[in-house]
């Protein structure tokens, strides 16, 4: 189903859980029946949707993908420690203010009109949660809030009363609220655990490591042109290694470098001297790449591995 725009703009109104599915499988994002559903339900409820899972699983990708299945912008809020509301909302820009405040004394303003002259809308610079609030006078924005859980305490304050009404005082203009709710998802890796009260406000979804056939379709559809069994061997591969005690375990942006990488060297299947001459690939830290090649030097381990790639079973 779809809703004409006033400017004659198309955008989807979806109707059921399978007309996100499908939607999603356009962008070539390949989603589980949980994740469409609560994307879904997100959208249909204007809820914010708290996405939790391991780093690389996909979940900023999911707002991404919302996005352009929506036809609207993507406004992106990282979060970070020591964020606070002059970088999340707005905040002055002072050297216009202190330009208008030179001007308005050339026009010998009295101090009334000289306030009213320098606190306008214009003046304002409008940082991302702002930015949402007054682009759903248009359309509905996707505002992704990206790693909440590197935020302080405080953060979440504010985005508990900003995401309870979605409108924002600003003392010297008034209220300013969002005519239409954005679709807002937040993110989290859990690296600290988030405020009951935060959750609460959202609908929740973990999105755990993908299967090996899942990971595979993953490859065929975001790096067109690997051969199908070596999709398969590098989908088998990241599984097997993500069961190591990794600083970092390789999440799915990094098998699709790896498939794209292979793709480049036109391997078409895995072996010892094409794994250790990629391996750059897929880890990133040097404690990691140590760790695999002590592990790699056991031929016991390394062949297990092989076998069980080129055999297409797990260990």
């Amino acid at each position: 189903m779809w809703l004409l725009q006033p400017l004659g703009r198309k955008i989807p109104m979806f109707d059921s859980i399978d007309s996100v599915e499908q939607a999603l499988l356009r962008e070539k994002y390949i989603p589980d029946r949980g994740l469409a559903t609560v994307l879904f339900l997100a959208w249909s409820m204007k809820k914010p949707l708290f996405l939790e899972g391991e780093p690389g699983v996909g979940k900023t990708e999911t707002a991404a993908v919302m996005a352009r299945m929506l036809k609207t912008d993507l406004i992106r809020l990282q979060c970070y420690e020591g964020l606070d509301a002059n970088h999340a909302l707005y905040e002055w820009n002072y050297p216009r203010q202190i330009l208008q405040i030179r001007l308005g004394e050339e026009c010998r303003l009295d101090r009334e009109d000289m306030q009213r002259s320098i606190f306008r809308e214009e003046f304002l610079i409008k940082r991302p949660l702002l930015q949402a609030i007054l682009s759903a006078q248009e359309r509905e924005p996707v505002l992704l809030i990206d790693e909440v859980d590197r935020s302080d305490e405080e953060f979440e304050a504010l985005l508990l009363e900003v995401l309870s009404d979605f409108q924002v005082s600003i003392p010297e203009i008034g209220t300013l609220k969002a005519v239409r709710k954005p679709l807002v998802i937040l993110t989290s890796n859990r690296t600290r655990d988030i405020h009951d009260a935060l959750k609460r406000r959202c609908l929740y979804h973990w999105i755990d490591y993908p299967t090996p056939e899942k990971e595979r379709e993953i490859i065929g559809a975001r790096v067109p042109g690997v051969p199908e069994q070596l999709a398969l061997q590098v989908a088998l591969f990241m599984q097997r290694l993500r069961q190591e005690d990794l600083l970092k375990k390789p999440g799915i942006a990094e098998t699709l470098d790896w498939a794209s990488a292979l793709l480049a060297l036109d391997r078409t299947s895995l072996d010892e001297e094409t794994v250790e001459q990629t391996l750059g690939c897929i880890l990133k830290y040097r404690e990691d790449m140590q760790q695999f090649h002590e592990l790699w030097t056991n031929p016991d381990f390394r062949d297990s591995i092989l076998r069980d790639v080129m055999i297409g079973k797990m260990c």
